[in-house]
């Protein structure tokens, strides 16, 4: 249990819910779920000021290299600011509890870690390490056709092609419905069509369960399409922050 739980840890799924997890729900259209104030992490980014409201969709676009899966990272904790102030519902960050923190701010990395064994022991361990009640196939069933997968439950997961363990990821994501939820390139494995087929059923699971969405593309025809708020990042600072759709 020791290593699966550090396997977990190392690759950010210690972010997994709580049994106690109630989904956030905020009657204030303009309630700041973060609040950034002249951070600065080493040379790799700095950012003056920036606000992200609850239930939105955020999309963070801007060349590679550019400070945006560091800016994910800052938003659970998972790397600290050298410098700077950062909220979440308006208490500084670094007063969470890492682990606490990261069961409501979830973050999904472009290459995840693909538990051994099946597709159905890649769920019930991710509900194990969570302390979750087990689920049922039906249930594995229902997620791996939301994210556009037909496999037998029984698939070795390390057999799967990297867009087939991204879908599965993103489909242990869901399963243990997250707050805030944070993706960082989370179709770059995919083609065009199932790119668009994942950030059409991302966008619109966060809008129905009132999720805060805040996901890295390298598309900015995505973010267009699919964001309420588009953030820019060029050389490590935010170029300009877009609002497409007032929600």
């Amino acid at each position: 249990m020791a290593d699966f739980a550090a396997s977990c840890n190392k690759y950010y799924l210690c972010s997994m819910g709580s049994g106690n997890f109630k989904q956030g729900h905020y009657t204030d259209p303009e309630y700041k779920m973060f609040e950034l104030e002249n951070v600065k992490f080493r040379d790799i980014l700095t950012v003056d000021e920036l606000k992200l409201k609850a239930q939105r969709v955020t999309c963070i676009v801007g060349k590679s290299g550019g400070g945006k899966t560091t800016l994910l990272k800052l938003l659970n904790n998972l790397i600290s600011a050298d410098s700077g102030t950062i909220l979440y519902k308006g208490k500084g960050i670094e007063t969470y509890d890492p682990v606490a923190l990261r069961r409501e701010v979830m973050m999904l990395p472009q290459q995840p870690l693909m538990f051994s064994g099946s597709i159905r022991d890649n769920f019930g361990k991710t509900l194990r390490f969570a302390e979750r009640e087990a689920a049922g196939d039906a249930v594995y069933r229902d997620l791996l056709q939301q994210v556009g997968l037909k496999l037998p439950l029984e698939t070795d997961t390390m057999n799967l092609s990297g867009g087939e363990k991204q879908r599965v990821a993103l489909a242990r994501v869901l399963l243990l419905q997250p707050e805030t939820l944070l993706l960082d390139e989370p179709s770059s494995a995919l083609d065009d069509e199932t790119e668009d087929f994942i950030i059409r059923m991302v966008v619109d699971y966060a809008r129905e369960r009132g999720v805060t969405l805040i996901t890295v593309t390298h598309a900015t025809s995505v973010a267009e399409r699919f964001a309420d708020v588009m953030i820019t990042l060029f050389d490590g600072k935010i170029q300009r922050v877009e609002t497409l759709k007032d929600t």
